[in-house]
């Protein structure tokens, strides 16, 4: 089949050699930015989405998929509750919880304290806190006890260790409305890292039995949930929610809003940056094609003067421009998944050859860069990518399609 006349022109215009030397070189450098940013844009992205699944695992290693509640702080109804959910074929794990908000002292040292009440094998299938222990064992954590887990930083605070002793005190109020502080001691049987301050620098762990007879019945009280997805655990979470009356329900995402939304905001911050340079090249783009269109008014003014219409000689050069556009964003999308998917050995090379840390192990919870490549964003950066390049070509076509055969011809 032949090939449609401005799409042949167009693309011998892009093969000739006959331009120019500036000329080629701003292609060649329009071609270059194009790449660079499409490249640098789903490398950054894909690092910012493993920093986000990093952050993830984190928060939830200490928490759950979901948490329901209304039931109340009894023990009994909790385990009742959480015998339900694991009945249910979305929820891979249950476990009852209580959790109360108090001031723990040792001797000078104070620091406030969320302590909560856990049963530690069914907490373990819902979370990862036997991953994140550093010294001493959840098994201590017998009901009777009165033995707790501290968060790391929390217990510097305090300045305890495993086999120190610790006072709680709960704000409580009697029933005409007095204040009624609860007091108890707890001894250290272990301290944990989670890498996240809003844990390892206020949580303490200990049994359910022994924070359900500490705090009362009137503590805050619920299970934690885990489902196979993530993901979507959110809607899992409401369906199941639907199918227990008078139960409530609350996901991750409500739970750690805050992080997650400052997250996308990065993101889409870094993406608006990162698209100046394709803009930048995009304006490349535009002065390479008008000098073209410049050294090409004899031959536009030729093939108009021959029948040829104005669409049809912007589309001769919308084809250049497109084509660069392609070239680029392909090169780009090529470039950026080796780096994506190679952040961290880069990173490592990176450190080994000059000698320093992008996250010292020292400083930084995360000593390795993450990377995670999705679909959806490759996607939407290649299209972003395009179609700034093709509307670069707009003008430069449009100004061809204006050229007027008889002026253009006049002194040749």
């Amino acid at each position: 089949m032949l090939t449609p006349l401005p799409l042949g022109i167009g693309l011998r215009y892009v093969r000739s050699r006959r331009q120019s030397y500036f000329v080629s070189f701003i292609t060649w450098v329009s071609l270059a930015g194009v790449c660079l940013g499409v490249a640098a844009l789903i490398t950054i992205l894909s690092v910012m989405n493993g920093l986000e699944g990093e952050l993830r695992q984190r928060l939830l290693a200490l928490s759950a998929h979901a948490t329901y509640g209304g039931v109340g702080a009894d023990p009994a109804a909790l385990e009742a509750l959480a015998a339900r959910l694991r009945a249910e074929p979305e929820v891979v794990a249950a476990a009852p919880f209580i959790e109360v908000e108090g001031l723990a002292s040792s001797g000078p040292y104070l620091a406030p304290t969320r302590l909560r009440g856990i049963d530690v094998a069914a907490e373990t299938a819902v979370g990862e806190i036997a991953k994140v222990m550093v010294s001493g064992s959840l098994g201590a954590l017998a009901p009777g006890s009165n033995r707790v887990v501290l968060g790391r930083i929390l217990a510097a605070d305090l300045g305890v260790g495993v086999g120190d002793r610790i006072t709680v005190l709960l704000p409580r109020t009697e029933a005409g409305g007095a204040l009624e502080p609860q007091i108890g001691a707890f001894e250290v049987a272990g301290l944990f890292e989670a890498g996240l301050a809003d844990h390892d620098a206020s949580l303490a762990l200990a049994a359910l039995a022994d924070v359900a007879a500490f705090a009362g019945p009137e503590a805050p009280a619920g299970v934690h949930a885990r489902f196979s997805d993530v993901v979507a655990a959110p809607a899992l979470s409401r369906a199941v929610a639907g199918r227990l009356p008078g139960v409530t329900v609350r996901d991750w995402t409500e739970d750690h809003a805050a992080y997650f939304q400052a997250i996308r905001l990065e993101k889409l911050m870094m993406t608006v940056m990162l698209l100046l340079i394709v803009a930048v090249a995009a304006f490349n783009i535009v002065a390479s094609l008008v000098m073209v269109v410049s050294e090409k008014r004899k031959d536009i003014a030729i093939l108009r003067t021959l029948g040829l219409g104005r669409g049809s000689v912007s589309a001769i050069f919308l084809t250049q421009g497109t084509l660069i556009g392609w070239v680029g964003t392909a090169a780009g999308i090529a470039l950026g998944l080796v780096l994506a998917y190679n952040a961290g050995a880069i990173a490592a090379a990176v450190e080994q050859f000059f000698g320093f840390h992008v996250f010292d192990p020292s400083v930084y919870y995360i000593s390795s860069i993450p990377s995670e490549v999705r679909g959806g964003d490759v996607a939407v950066v290649a299209v972003a990518a395009f179609i700034l390049t093709l509307a670069a070509a707009v003008y430069p076509a449009l100004r061809a399609s204006h050229t007027q055969p008889a002026e253009a011809l006049r002194y040749e």
